[in-house]
């Protein structure tokens, strides 16, 4: 059985056309938007959803305080089912980080 440097080069061209191929295909189902069903972002305006804050509350529990417009809703995320703990929630307004100017080193 004698294998040839030809032969070998030979797959390995015929490996880099088919990698090319997948590439290609890849490419153009990006560029028409196959396997991508999702909302598309606004142009130009601001993110309608965004997660807050989450907290653990064991291996398996999460809490999450999602944003939606302007208002929050409180998410418990487990592994068997999710709940809705508490919907409609207003914002705080974010308290403003203390001065440094007065304190004395």
């Amino acid at each position: 059985m004698d294998i040839a440097f030809s032969d070998y080069l030979r797959f390995l061209f015929a490996l880099l056309f088919v990698l090319g191929l997948i590439g290609g295909f890849a490419l153009l189902a990006k560029r028409f938007g196959l396997g991508n069903q999702g909302p598309t972002p606004r142009r130009g305006g601001t993110k309608r959803l965004a997660i807050v804050e989450t907290i653990a509350l064991d291996a398996k529990r999460r809490l999450v305080l999602v944003r939606r417009d302007d208002t929050e809703h409180l998410l418990l995320l487990g592994l068997a089912a999710d709940q809705v703990v508490e919907t409609g929630i207003v914002p705080q307004p974010v308290p403003a980080v203390a001065q440094f100017a007065d304190v004395v080193p």
